[in-house]
């Protein structure tokens, strides 16, 4: 049997305006074990020392909307991720993109959200990480997105909101590595449906290439 991959699962405890990180570890260990081991940790300074051969998936559910990440932990995760490191973004994890660098490479800008309330998940496209999810109900916070004309996102994930198609997962190559985003997040119940922990399970695979 292969030995779990070590994951780092970045995010905020107690410094967490609004996702406090303790909530989603326990969802995504549920999601992800035994297959991944998560390392949980709030020191963003753990970004700039990142290696792909200790540490093939980075998880990012970091909550820091107030703050920018430095150059030097910036430059650490785009150099993992172009290296051939993985990135699995989940939910608030792209209050990055206070990093101009980083939002460039999780492919999106989040612009806002409507009261959290019950909407529908369906699959956007054929992609790996779809396989063996259909639709699914969720309440949740209906994030909004700017997406970054210079990606290429596959779009995969979806939820409908006053008529318009609203984007809820993509992936993305970034060098010899790949990025995954998904919207879903917010709280602990957000972690429990089956069809999320597989998009969860099949997000992380596919973004370190297992």
């Amino acid at each position: 049997m292969n030995a779990p991959i070590r994951t780092l699962l970045l995010g905020d405890y107690a410094a967490a305006p609004w996702h406090p990180l303790e909530p989603a570890r326990a969802g995504l260990e549920t999601a992800l074990g035994p297959e991944f081991r998560l390392e949980a940790t709030e020191d963003y300074d753990a970004l700039s020392r990142l290696d792909q051969a200790e540490h093939p998936l980075c998880i990012s559910y970091a909550d820091c909307w107030d703050r920018t990440p430095t150059a030097a932990q910036a430059a650490g995760l785009l150099r993992y991720v172009a290296g051939g490191g993985g990135l699995l973004v989940v939910h608030n994890g792209l209050s990055f993109q206070r990093s101009p660098e980083l939002r460039q490479l999780i492919g999106a800008r989040f612009t806002g959200h409507p009261p959290y309330q019950p909407l529908v998940y369906r699959p956007a496209a054929e992609h790996p990480i779809t396989d063996g999810v259909g639709e699914f109900p969720l309440e949740e916070e209906p994030y909004r997105f700017e997406l970054d004309p210079l990606a290429e996102l596959d779009v995969f994930l979806a939820f409908d909101f006053e008529g318009e198609r609203c984007p809820a997962g993509w992936a993305r190559r970034y060098g010899l590595g790949r990025v995954v985003y998904l919207q879903p997040g917010h709280h602990a119940p957000s972690f429990r449906p089956e069809p999320y922990r597989r998009l969860l399970l099949n997000g992380a695979r596919w973004a370190c290439g297992r």
